[in-house]
């Protein structure tokens, strides 16, 4: 068979498999590239010449003529000073520069992590991402080798290695509580996505995405977590609670013919009622005491211990019949025995007046 025969036309290469990162394309014994076969590289490829286990000429996407021109590594390596003088049986790798996407990662062991509210908690986590080649000629030297074929499969379980690893030192560094992770997903992944650029240049693969679907705490945690949470909505609800419950059994007492008793409501129900309704009752009498001065009616700041506006001290009051001094929380004047009241008529006309006034405000009497 002559030379002319053995010419090796056309090198192309598709991938059947769609999972395949790097393919060598052999050059079988009875063929030979020669000059002006043809090289066809698709899109998402890179076509990788390598002479005597040295990578030489690197072809991205695109239909070329082979000859020293475009060979100018392969031809100084195979001492082609003006061409082809020998035919070229060397290696030629397609290398797939496609996006691989929807990889899986998941812990194998727990991930630790130092957590102000629980301690040292074990997390647990799996996820997605996407890879794709960055440059063809590190990652056969660092990955590849002088291999046939290579695929994604090959190459997940290290990847997942440093994926894990990374987000064990993410975590740590950002101090997020247990309790707001949930909520830090995207800014977690992003920062994993950040800190992982360096390790995979140094293999010559691009990390495009990295996304964290869920991360579990123990089964422990988790359920303190839920009480802490039952506990909290309780607290800022169970007042409110208590009193609606509270009007509701009046409202149904009211109804019944029997009153309270004939309504069914036991000790315990009634104890209970009362409670709320003297606190309610104490909680709204303070408040009283506290927004209004006992002597001119003013209202003043709780915790004030001089009214603005007349400038007694407040805690007292004044009579309204005999102008006496008297205890904010009496009910008599000690004096005169009159009721008291924070406020009077006038001697002169007989309209209502502050009981500490000593002039009317409506006629100017003075009382």
């Amino acid at each position: 068979m002559g030379l002319k025969n053995q010419l090796l036309k056309v090198i192309e290469w598709k991938d059947p498999t769609d999972n395949v990162m790097v393919y060598r394309y052999t050059v079988a014994d009875r063929y030979a590239i020669m000059k002006g076969s043809q090289l066809i590289v698709n899109e998402s490829q890179a076509t990788v010449f390598v002479f005597e286990g040295v990578v030489a000429d690197v072809f991205g996407p695109g239909k070329y003529k082979l000859d020293t021109n475009n060979l100018p590594i392969l031809t100084k390596l195979a001492n082609w000073k003006y061409a082809f003088e020998n035919p070229y049986k060397g290696d030629v790798y397609f290398v797939n520069t496609k996006q691989f996407t929807n990889l899986k990662w998941g812990t194998t062991n727990p991930i630790m992590m130092r957590d102000r509210d629980f301690g040292v908690i074990r997390l647990r986590g799996y996820g997605v991402y996407s890879i794709r080649v960055g440059d063809p000629v590190v990652f056969m030297r660092e990955l590849f080798g002088t291999n046939k074929l290579y695929t994604v499969n090959q190459i997940e379980e290290y990847i997942k290695k440093i994926l894990v690893s990374r987000i064990s030192d993410v975590i740590a560094e950002s101090k997020v509580a247990a309790l707001d992770l949930a909520a830090k997903y995207d800014e977690i992944s992003a920062a994993v996505q950040t800190f992982l650029t360096s390790d995979f240049d140094k293999l010559g693969l691009k990390l495009i995405s990295f996304y964290i679907e869920n991360l579990s705490l123990p089964a422990e945690v988790e359920k303190t977590m839920d009480e802490r949470t039952s506990l909290g909505v309780l607290s800022d609800s169970m007042d409110n609670y208590a009193r609606f419950q509270a009007a509701q059994a009046m409202r149904d007492a009211a109804k019944n013919p029997g009153g309270m008793a004939g309504a069914g409501m036991g000790l315990g129900a009634g104890i209970t009622l009362g409670g709320v309704m003297t606190e309610a009752m104490a909680k709204q009498s303070a408040k009283a005491a506290a927004e209004s001065c006992g002597k001119c009616g003013a209202s003043v700041k709780a915790g004030a211990k001089f009214c603005p506006d007349c400038g007694a001290k407040l805690g007292s009051a004044v009579c309204g019949k005999c102008g006496a001094a008297v205890k904010a929380s009496a009910k008599f004047c000690p004096d005169c025995g009159a009721p008291i009241s924070a406020v009077k008529n006038c001697a002169a006309c007989g309209k209502e007046m502050p009981a500490s006034g000593k002039f009317c405000p409506h006629c100017g009497a003075k009382n």
